[in-house]
C-alpha cells in the first residue's frame, strides 16, 4: 500500500512550486489510480476559426519557414499577424 499524500499549507508560491516540482507521485499512486480522457464539455473556444485565401507561392514560403522553425505553419501565420497588428 502506498503512502497517503498530505499536501501542506504553504507560506509562499515559491515554496508550493518547490513542493510540486520535487514530488514523486509514484510514491503515493499507482498508474491505475489515474483516469484517462478527462473531458471538459463546457469549455469555450478561445480562438475563432477563419478562412483566408493566400497566393499559393506565399503559402509555400510560409510553410517552408515554419518547417525550418519546427512549428505549425498556422502558428507562424498567427505570429506574423500579431506582429503586424502591434506595429
Amino acid at each position: 500500500m502506498k503512502k497517503k499524500l498530505v499536501v501542506p499549507i504553504f507560506k509562499s508560491e515559491a515554496q508550493e512550486s518547490d513542493f510540486w516540482a520535487n514530488l514523486d507521485l509514484t510514491e503515493y499512486f499507482e498508474p491505475s489510480d489515474f483516469k484517462r480522457g478527462v473531458v471538459f464539455p463546457n469549455l469555450k473556444r478561445t480562438k475563432k476559426l477563419i478562412s483566408i485565401r493566400l497566393p499559393e507561392q506565399l503559402l509555400m514560403k510560409v510553410k517552408a519557414r515554419a518547417h525550418s522553425l519546427r512549428i505549425p505553419y498556422q502558428n507562424l501565420i498567427q505570429q506574423y499577424i500579431q506582429r503586424g497588428v502591434k506595429a
